[in-house]
């Protein structure tokens, strides 16, 4: 009697964790193949922000250029760096962490913002987190405009290796869409992790460089901004922007952190799915 029972309920849970896991593909395929309203919506977004603005979203551009510039006249004064070599090298990596900050920092409100939406409207969703992909995908394309002027003013030909960019933000935006799911759905439940998730990322900008390089380290400090997974991330964009191929061991790291990181995510997303709508 005992062992049936036991066999019994072994077998109701099964199709339980079956469910949850079908469930989670579907929502996030049924969300990919929605393009056409997350995609509206992305850019529904920005004309909102920027609505009787006169230049729209290029102010983020103009900022962005502004702060590249002054930011890269200074340090390369207090560096020892020749301006040439590093106010590109400051500019593309400012243009890179802007897409990488905002995709960590903006999806710790998209599951709490879309609260209506979540409980009265029978939708996947992963489309809310697409859209915040998307929309700085948008945002990302606007400030390619400084990279433009800079290969410009520097006379930089980047050459075959540019192409190298494209498989780079590929990766970019799987991490970016696995991380903003994941963050998304943990400060959906947690609401003191926002704060915590906005100061950690402007301490994570000061390790990672972007305003300094890793040759200027030595010793230990060096090791530490070596084990920093967003170093190689940023490095796999920033260096086919500038012309060079990044190293073999890069795109392994890349490759691996943003598997790890769709794993996690997805095993979270499995498990905790089905809450989201209460926990808003």
């Amino acid at each position: 009697m005992t062992s049936t029972v036991a066999f019994s309920s072994s077998e109701g849970k099964a199709p339980i964790r079956s469910s949850n896991f079908t469930k989670a593909v579907d929502d996030l395929r049924n969300g990919l193949n929605a393009w056409e309203l997350w995609g509206t919506l992305g850019w529904h977004d920005l004309r909102q922000r920027y609505r009787r603005s006169t230049f729209g979203p290029l102010w983020l551009t103009l900022s962005m250029g502004i702060m590249a510039g002054t930011i890269g006249v200074l340090y390369a004064g207090i560096f020892g760096q020749d301006i040439h070599d590093y106010l590109p090298f400051l500019a593309v990596g400012l243009i890179v962490w802007g897409f990488i900050s905002t995709s960590i920092i903006e999806p710790c409100y998209v599951f709490i913002l879309s609260e209506g939406v979540i409980r009265q409207v029978r939708a996947p969703l992963s489309i809310h987190i697409y859209r915040v992909v998307w929309r700085n995908l948008i945002v990302l394309a606007h400030n390619m405009v400084i990279y433009i002027i800079i290969l410009i003013v520097f006379g930089i030909w980047p050459g075959a290796p540019v192409l190298l960019a494209i498989p780079a933000l590929l990766l970019l935006s799987i991490s970016a869409f696995s991380t903003g799911l994941l963050i998304g759905l943990l400060s959906a439940r947690f609401r003191d992790l926002p704060p915590i998730i906005a100061n950690a990322t402007q301490i994570l900008f000061l390790l990672t460089p972007i305003l300094w390089r890793t040759d200027q380290l030595t010793g230990s400090r060096k090791l530490l901004a070596q084990l920093n997974p967003l170093y190689y991330i940023v490095e796999v964009m920033r260096m086919p922007l500038l012309g060079q191929v990044p190293p073999a061991s890069n795109w392994i790291c890349v490759m691996v952190v943003v598997a790890l990181s769709c794993a996690v995510t997805f095993w979270f997303y499995v498990r905790f799915r089905a809450r989201i709508a209460y926990w808003v």
